[in-house]
Formats: structure tokens, sequence, C-alpha cells
């Protein structure tokens, strides 16, 4: 009977204990669901108080037209004050340039007050009649903003480049089949010149290149039409510093022929710059001596005078 008693205590007391977990549970997940619904009750109210609605990202193609916008500006940009793209349309500057090379030219330096020197490969404005009776490409639309934008070279303006020989204050002359000379100095040009190019056919000068001008010629001397064939225009042949676009820097185009432009060094002698320099130097020794002249002829006329 005991036995009876201690089981029938056992079995009443495993369903009370399991009831009481199950109670216990039970009370739990109450209290966990009762935080929850406190804290999705508090965001609501908050949503209401500013009322307005969490920010959703935007989407990508609303951004697109934006992007493209900033794109074109930076690129307009560029163009105008940094570096412009333009393409080699003839054999003029052969070997250093080839038909169809793309350069970039610098105009950032210009804007700062620098000039063209000597040996530097430059773009500039047809000073007016150089282009005369010769075909300029018609571009479309798209080739047309893509040009002014600077996302092509230009297509339609009436551009040349050539090598800068003589700036202002130079005097450049050369005789039939001779070297071109420079302030007294014969250029040794070979190492830009075209293979087989002479540096003159026809002779010319010698020339006193204007203050504020540059006089230049293309590399392929007996394939291009340069300052020497237009002496009979405004200008002896030479052109206007301020219609000078640039200096070009590289080849960008084709990558095969990436290659930067540097100025050869037969243009850093010395002796260029002394030639210039000596003009103004005996003049000034003239000036100075000036007085010491008259000062001697008056005192030698007093003297007479005493006599």
């Amino acid at each position: 009977m005991g036995d009876l008693a201690v089981g029938a205590r056992s079995g009443h007391d495993e369903p009370e204990k399991r009831a009481d977990e199950a109670i216990g549970d039970d009370v739990t997940g109450d209290d966990v669901t009762d935080d929850e619904r406190a804290h999705d009750d508090d965001d609501g109210a908050a949503a209401d108080r500013s009322g307005r609605s969490p920010k959703k990202p935007r989407s990508f193609w609303k951004e697109l037209p934006l992007l493209i916008g900033i794109a074109l500006v930076l690129a307009l940009l560029i163009k105008t004050f940094l570096v412009q793209a333009f393409s080699i349309p003839s054999e003029s500057m052969m070997n250093t340039l080839q038909r169809g090379d793309r350069v970039l030219v610098d105009k950032l330096t210009p804007w700062f007050g620098s000039e063209p020197e000597r040996g530097e490969v430059v773009v500039f404005h047809d000073p007016g009649g150089w282009l005369e009776g010769q075909e300029t490409p018609d571009p479309n639309v798209v080739q047309k903003f893509l040009s002014f934008i600077g996302l092509m070279p230009s297509a339609e303006e009436k551009d040349l480049i050539k090598r800068v020989i003589a700036v202002g204050g130079d005097t450049v002359s050369c005789k039939e089949g001779g070297k071109v000379v420079l302030n007294g100095v014969a250029l040794d040009e070979t190492s830009y010149l075209y293979p087989g190019s002479v540096p003159c056919q026809d002779s010319f000068g010698p020339i006193k290149v204007p203050e504020g001008r540059i006089w230049v010629m293309g590399d392929n001397r007996q394939n291009s039409l340069d300052s020497r064939f237009h002496q009979q225009l405004p200008g002896g042949g030479t052109v206007a510093n301020d219609q000078v676009v640039g200096r070009a820097v590289v080849i960008a185009w084709p990558v095969t022929r990436w290659a930067t432009l540097p100025v050869p060094d037969i243009f850093d002698q010395p002796a260029l710059n002394k030639a210039v320099g000596a003009a103004p130097l005996g003049a000034a020794s003239l000036a100075a001596a000036l007085p010491l002249v008259l000062w001697r002829r008056k005192k030698r006329t007093a003297g007479h005078t005493a006599e």
C-alpha cells in the first residue's frame, strides 16, 4: 500500500509539473511579444511625429542623366582650359607626326602668359589665306557636338600644326639646298626632318621676325606649305602669338604611336640667344657713349672759342 501511495503521488506530480512549465512558457512568450509591440508602437509614433516615412535610395536610372551632364561639363572645361585633341590631316610633319595621328595640345600654360618657343610643335588658327582653296571636313551633327565638348578632335576648325623655328626678334634665312640659319647659327635638323628632306628647296631671308610673332616650318619640308610660302600675305609669313592654340605635347592615338613631343636639343644652344642679345647690347653701349662724345665735342668747341 505504501508503494501504491508513492506511486499515486508520483503519477499526479508529473502532470502538475508539466502544466506549471507550460504555463511558465506561455507567460514568458507573452512578455517578449509585449516588448516587441511596445517597440513597434514607439517607431510608429516617431514616424507619425515626423510626418514622413524613411527615405528610399534614389534609382540609378534617375541619377544617370545627372552623371552624364556632369561628365559633359567636365569634358568641355578640360577642352577649353586644359588640353584638346587634334587630328593630323596631312603629311607635312612626317615623320614626327603621321596622317591620322591624334595629338593632345596644352591649352593651360598660355593662360598664364606662356608664349611659343623655338623647336615646339604648335597648333595655330589659319592667319588668313594659308588654307585658301583647301577642302575642310564636313562633319555631321554628332561629330560637331562631340568635337565641341572635346570628346573628338577638332572637326571643322581651320587649324594648322607646324614647328616653331624662330620667335620674335630672331633672324632666319636659308640658301637653296643649305641649312636654315637662325641668328647666325646653322641648324642641324637631321633629328626631326623627314628622311631625304632638305632644309629648304628655295632660298629665303634673311627675315627679321617681328615681336609677338613666330616663323613656322613643317618637318617634311618638301610637302609643307609653311611660312616660306606665305611671305606675300600680311605678316610676311609669320604667325601672331595670339593665333596659337597651344603646344602639342603628346601623340595619344594610335597607342602604337604613343610618344611625347620634346623640343630638339639644337634649339637649346646658348649661341642662339647671344645673337639675339647682341643688338640690344650694342644699342645700349651706343646710348652710354653718346653723352661722353657730346661732352668732348662741347669741350673742344669751348677750347676753339677761347683761342
